[in-house]
């Protein structure tokens, strides 16, 4: 099995030092590429192959979270896992709403860190016990609000794709229409079968009607 492909995104280099020197001994990971903001992430994947980017969530410019959505719709198949020294919960859910699919504290030790990026790049989700927890307060204290969020994240750019399937066209048509490769909205219908559970086009259809995603223009 070929090594995990990671690059590290934070605008202090000691931070991602320490980090490159956590994941170097490690077996199957190799640090690919480094960048400090948003701009770079999206110039080194236009020349680097990566599979996973371990982002920083509080950048000047354009944030982790920017970044994050940037790089969920430009490259769907790359995972990120968000790393920060925050707990907030909004943070956690705007991460994740992104389009990230885990997050870690930054005192995190090696083997939770070496955890958590392969169980992303597995295509589970991992979350570090301090976000649980902030994510779980926040249930209990919004519970019994009627404006309960979608139990599936689906990323702004997932929803434009599902709902041009809705209205029947092809990956060749939606490509040309979000300027994007039919290659890339294979891989968004793609993630749209695995967070909704739909076995099929009809599948997501029926989920879309049946959620409420229906964009009637």
């Amino acid at each position: 099995m070929a090594n995990i492909k990671v690059l590290l995104v934070d605008d202090h280099k000691i931070v991602r030092d320490g980090i490159k020197l956590m994941l170097e001994p490690q077996a199957g990971i190799n640090v690919v590429a480094e960048a400090e903001d948003g701009e770079e992430v999206k110039n080194i994947l236009d020349e680097t192959s990566v599979d996973v980017i371990v982002m920083d969530i509080n950048m000047p410019g354009m944030n982790g979270i920017k970044t994050t959505k940037m790089v969920k719709d430009e490259h769907p198949n790359i995972k990120v896992l968000a790393l920060t020294m925050s707990s907030d919960d909004s943070h956690i859910r705007q991460m994740v709403q992104a389009g990230a699919s885990g997050y870690i504290m930054k005192s995190a030790g090696r083997d939770e860190l070496t955890n958590a990026i392969h169980d992303v790049m597995a295509g589970k989700h991992y979350f570090s016990d301090q976000a649980t927890q902030s994510i779980m307060m926040d249930l209990v204290k919004n519970k019994g609000k009627s404006s309960a969020p979608d139990p599936v994240h689906i990323t702004e750019r997932e929803l434009e794709v599902l709902q041009m399937i809705v209205k029947e066209h092809t990956n060749q048509e939606i490509a040309e229409k979000l300027y994007i490769s039919p290659r890339t909205v294979d891989a968004h219908r793609r993630n749209l079968l695995q967070k909704t559970g739909a076995r099929n086009t009809a599948g997501l259809v029926k989920y879309a009607f049946q959620n409420g995603l229906v964009n009637n223009d």
